[in-house]
């Protein structure tokens, strides 16, 4: 399979403080891979290195184009969407307000029918459409979280946290929805996730993170099944 994403040697730090440590890591198209790690191993820096939020070095390829460097705006509009940990709601914004501002680059006509597919997926939203966000359930936040990232029409969806701080039946809601936007659209999907076991039950792909550096790397069924990874780096 034809890989969309592809990272080699890749550095990245905030100020002195180097988190990354030369990692390797690719995302095939249409795919699903899983990040994996304690906190502090460097999952969200690595998502953040990928959208150029973050000072980096090494190589970063999106669909064969060099994208490290570039300024973050400029890596969104070559199809690359960021759901980061926490949401990044704006809460004193409607529902509405905010999906707008995920398809804030495209001309308006053409949203009317991305809202409607997309209360296909999220038939709450839909139910919500003119309430302030930040009154909805955490549930509901993320998945207008995931919303927003939607319209812009992406084609890596990189999700940090998603389950964080949600009951296991929205959880699990959200990851069901999740499974069928990546059928139905083929968005590859890069996921951190602290709950291992659902991210190996949901990706094909997983690489283990350690203090910066890849551990181990395979399908997700191979890790899964490695009981000192599973015991040394995944909890459980």
């Amino acid at each position: 399979m034809t890989n969309l994403l592809e990272a080699s040697g890749l550095h990245a730090a905030y100020g002195e403080t180097r988190v990354l440590h030369g990692t390797d890591f690719a995302v095939a198209q249409g795919g699903v891979t899983a990040l994996l790690g304690a906190n502090g191993a460097g999952k969200t820096t690595t998502l953040r290195a990928i959208c150029g939020l973050v000072r980096t070095w090494g190589n970063i390829t999106l669909d064969g184009k060099r994208i490290e460097g570039m300024a973050t705006e400029d890596i969104v509009r070559l199809g690359v969407a960021h759901v980061p940990e926490g949401r990044g709601t704006f809460m004193e914004m409607t529902v509405e307000e905010n999906m707008r501002l995920g398809a804030y680059s495209r001309p308006a006509r053409h949203t009317t029918d991305d809202f409607d597919h997309m209360f296909e997926y999220f038939p709450r939203l839909k139910e919500r459409y003119k309430q302030q966000a930040g009154t909805l359930s955490g549930g509901e936040q993320q998945m207008l979280a995931i919303v927003r990232a939607l319209l812009i029409r992406p084609r890596l969806l990189l999700l940090d946290e998603p389950s964080f701080g949600l009951a296991p039946l929205i959880v699990q809601e959200i990851f069901r929805i999740l499974a069928r936007i990546k059928q139905d659209a083929g968005v590859s999907i890069l996921l951190v996730e602290q709950n291992a076991a659902l991210a190996l039950q949901f990706a094909e792909h997983a690489y283990v993170l350690e203090t910066g550096r890849i551990v181990m790397a395979g399908s997700a069924a191979e890790i899964s099944q490695d009981e000192g990874i599973r015991r040394s780096y995944l909890g459980y």
